[in-house]
């Protein structure tokens, strides 16, 4: 039962099959889906913060380091000390990493093109409001504007039996 109706296991299916074919899309690149999410997350005038990179990727901080890192070795990322709170960090797009990216648009678009005709039955702005709500939810929920119910989950009787 759990396998045929979870949206949880069929979301999380879904993310990694579409997750495989922008990495192949992106390899040649260089590039990871992750990574290209990421940079493309920095392509604004103004660097950014660690805290608002991490609410756009839904992403913990100690993650997005993490996968800064490499992105940073490469030297198409720069992390810099905020000029206001010296414990802050600022993160944008070396000149190399905005070069990067310029190659990698066109290869995304090609390729999100090709997974939209893969939604035969559903309209890809509705699935886009849905999975936005969703997130916002948890996003909600993390910040404590919204508590995660507390009570135990009693399965029905007729899924425990088969």
């Amino acid at each position: 039962m759990v396998r045929d109706t979870c949206l949880c296991l069929s979301l999380q299916r879904a993310a990694r099959a579409v997750g495989r074919r922008f990495d192949a899309a992106l390899r040649p690149l260089g590039l990871t889906n992750g990574q290209f999410s990421l940079l493309m997350s920095l392509n604004r005038p103004d660097p950014a913060s660690m805290g608002q990179i991490s609410v756009l990727l839904a992403m913990d901080r100690t993650t997005l380091t993490a996968n800064l890192k490499p992105l940073e070795r490469r030297r198409l990322v720069e992390v810099t000390v905020g000029t206001a709170d010296k414990r802050s960090r600022r993160l944008r797009l070396t000149p190399a990493g905005g070069a990067l990216l310029a190659a990698a648009v066109p290869v995304w678009a090609e390729t999100h093109a090709a997974t939209e005709c893969h939604l035969a039955r559903t309209d890809p702005n509705e699935l886009r409001h849905d999975l936005r709500a969703l997130s916002a939810e948890k996003a909600a929920a993390a910040s404590g504007n919204m508590r995660p119910s507390r009570r135990r989950f009693t399965p029905p009787q007729d899924a425990v039996s088969r």
